[in-house]
């Protein structure tokens, strides 16, 4: 006789297909090691509100020559409306896009990441692209509670003392906005 697989196998509980021993792997409360959030806000590197395609091309290559992205990285973009589409579409590779109107919104959309999910908990590293000093409070309460290596880059005019003071790295970007506009 054939038994239903639950009836067969008591200690394991049928439900969506997870037995025990995979939701225990899949949700721990321990710190993953190695991991590393990308925070990138794109409108302060590319110099503004509404970029053009090769812009945000241009700023993932030079980012990306800073940071040497690994396959595993989360990488949230924000912005602001005017430059959901370009962003959206002209980003490679996996990330996440965080997007919200008005002064600083692309600021505030990476500072609720920063102060709401637990990242001093999750990643062992976070990469801010940016030189607003919106974030030095956050990025200098970050790494003492948690242990959470904070490296910023930033193209090096347009970082603010705050931001510098607060994290342990600073790395400076090489990008021009002006420049890749004239070329294309």
């Amino acid at each position: 006789m054939n038994l239903p697989y639950s009836e067969s196998h008591p200690e394991k509980k049928v439900g969506i297909g997870f037995t025990n021993r995979l939701t225990g792997s899949m949700y721990t409360s321990e710190v993953a090691f190695n991991r590393r959030l990308i925070l990138v806000d794109i409108e302060n590197i590319v110099g503004g509100g509404d970029s053009m395609a090769s812009q945000v091309r241009a700023a993932q290559s030079a980012i990306e020559s800073v940071i040497s992205p690994r396959p595993y990285d989360h990488v949230v973009l924000a912005c602001g409306r005017f430059s959901v589409d370009t962003v959206g579409f002209e980003w490679e590779g996996a990330r996440r896009l965080k997007v919200r109107s008005g002064v600083n919104g692309a600021d505030l959309e990476l500072l609720d990441v920063l102060e709401t999910e637990h990242v001093g908990e999750r990643f062992t590293e976070v990469v801010l692209v940016s030189g607003d000093g919106i974030f030095a409070d956050s990025i200098s309460h970050l790494a003492p509670a948690s242990g959470t290596d904070v490296t910023v880059v930033s193209r090096p005019e347009a970082c603010s003392r705050r931001l510098r003071m607060a994290a342990r790295n600073v790395l400076d970007l090489d990008f021009d906005p002006n420049a890749v506009l004239e070329a294309a």
